[in-house]
């Protein structure tokens, strides 16, 4: 049975360095598993591991200290993407056992066909949105139901979690990690510019792990704000928002494409903070803020600049430890690729 479990979430419309700091939780806590709770192929991990890049899409970070990895019933999984997946991170000497809850639904060659015609909400083209789409019409393909009919060699254990998670009586401490974020949920996020799978730490229960084994939620988020896709009203024009750009290297994980970006904007911080119940939270890359020499926060209509870096973690802070009112314990500024 679970004891324990600790949950990574976005807590802004992904791309924040959910990948870095999983895979610091990792290696510095003690996990028994590592379950990936929401999305499919539309997730880019990059990771460095022992100065080495490694960007993932649906393996979880496990895999990289050799502790089982388990892609959960929230997830649609590419199979053929995920064999070249685990073909490569075995090639690059990471192996772990790699799990699949055979109630994940498949991402056909259909779904991708359709995804690829998108030319509206900016989609990152994995066939996500007509998967989950067939899930829920009652259409769709598991892969425990795909197995029955079909002879496909798979480098994976097909599991059920529920039995894996609470079969018997030993202790396990799960590290449950997400994928996009909740600016672009399907429920909370800008609708219709959203991903199709529930991005919050609330999602982790449909994955079988009960909210009274939670003892940390690590809130992901960036120091400014960027979108993956095509969102006319996200941003304005200004040179100092291609300099973050240029300077932060915001390109897609999945797709390779620009990011748009914008200051902060704590209104749907503390929104995000209180909807996911945030314990611990994680604010990367004010580095590249710092190195492009501008700060800026938007907060209740009003933009806000800030001269110092100083001045403008003193400004987040305080606003954040006023107006949010949960068991906030710890406010961590990251400035490195690889530190947490």
């Amino acid at each position: 049975m679970i004891r324990h479990a600790d949950i990574v979430v976005d807590l802004q419309a992904g791309d924040t360095g959910k990948g870095k700091v999983s895979h610091w939780l990792a290696k510095n806590f003690k996990y028994d598993a590592v379950l990936r709770y929401n999305g499919g192929a539309n997730a880019g991990h990059t990771i460095y591991h022992n100065g080495q890049k490694v960007v993932t899409h649906q393996v979880p970070v496990g895999v990289f200290y050799g502790i089982p990895s388990i892609i959960g019933v929230g997830c649609v999984v590419n199979i053929p993407k995920l064999r070249d997946e685990i073909e490569m991170l075995k090639h690059l000497g990471f192996e772990a056992p790699i799990m699949i809850d055979g109630r994940c639904h498949i991402t056909t060659e259909k779904h991708l066909e359709e995804d690829g015609t998108d030319t509206k909400i900016g989609t990152t083209r994995q066939g996500i949105g007509p998967t989950y789409r067939d899930k829920y019409a009652r259409t769709g393909v598991r892969i425990k139901d795909f197995l029955k009919y079909n002879s496909w060699d798979i480098p994976y254990d097909m599991i059920d979690t529920y039995q894996y998670f609470h079969g018997d009586n030993r202790e396990m401490n799960v590290l449950c990690e997400g994928a996009q974020g909740f600016q672009i949920d399907i429920d909370w996020g800008d609708y219709p510019y959203v991903t199709s799978s529930h991005c919050t730490s609330g999602a982790v229960a449909l994955n079988g792990v009960p909210p009274r084994t939670w003892r940390s939620v690590y809130g992901i988020m960036k120091a400014y704000e960027t979108y993956s896709g095509f969102k006319t009203h996200f941003t304005e024009e200004s040179p100092i928002f291609e300099k973050i750009q240029e300077v932060g290297q915001e390109f897609g994980a999945t797709t390779g494409r620009k990011r748009q970006v914008r200051w902060l904007h704590l209104d749907g911080v503390i929104q995000a903070l209180y909807i996911n119940d945030v314990t611990h939270l994680i604010i990367n890359k004010v580095d590249v803020l710092e190195q492009v020499n501008g700060f800026g926060v938007v907060f209740r209509g009003t933009t806000h600049r800030f001269h110092t870096s100083y001045e403008f973690q003193k400004f987040v802070e305080d606003t954040i430890r006023w107006h949010y009112r949960g068991d906030l314990h710890s406010i961590t500024w990251s400035r490195t690729p690889e530190g947490v």
